[in-house]
Order: structure tokens, then C-alpha cells, then sequence
């Protein structure tokens, strides 16, 4: 399963403005783990991080388990602001 197109897919379903939405992935230094950054506008972020970051971590735990279904690597989803 594409993890990244997954945590997108989730994203553009949650915030007002779907187009300005950019998430990419990056290298880290540790094993076994993908880097997942999300940019999203400043209006956006309360949608996404949600009350207490639940919504964020909601999301990383999906992606987390969809990534022990196949690769089993460890998921970390960090989200910024444009």
C-alpha cells in the first residue's frame, strides 16, 4: 500500500482547500522508518491536528497499521503550515 498516497487521501478529505495540499516523504537515519511531512494552509491546521491532536494522531495510527500489513516500518507524520 502507498502510505503516501494514503496519508493524502485522508488530508484532502479533512481540510477546506484539497489543492493545497503537499506531503512528501523523506529519508531518516533510522531503520525500518519513512518520514512523512504534510504542508497544509494556516486555516487548515485545527482540522487536521484536530482538539489535543487527536485527529493527527488518528491518522498516524492508520497509516501505521497499514504499514505493518506490508513493509512494517515505523510511520512518523509531521504537519506544517504553508
Amino acid at each position: 500500500m502507498d502510505l503516501i498516497k494514503l496519508t493524502e487521501t485522508i488530508i484532502k478529505k479533512l481540510v477546506t482547500d484539497p489543492e493545497s495540499v503537499s506531503i512528501k516523504e523523506f529519508e531518516t537515519e533510522e531503520e525500518n522508518t519513512i518520514q512523512i511531512e504534510v504542508l497544509i494552509s494556516a486555516d487548515d491546521m485545527g482540522k487536521v491536528i484536530g482538539k489535543n491532536g487527536k485527529t493527527i494522531n488518528s491518522i498516524r495510527t492508520v497509516v501505521q497499521a497499514a504499514s505493518s500489513l506490508e513493509d512494517n516500518k515505523r510511520v512518523r507524520i509531521n504537519v506544517d503550515s504553508y
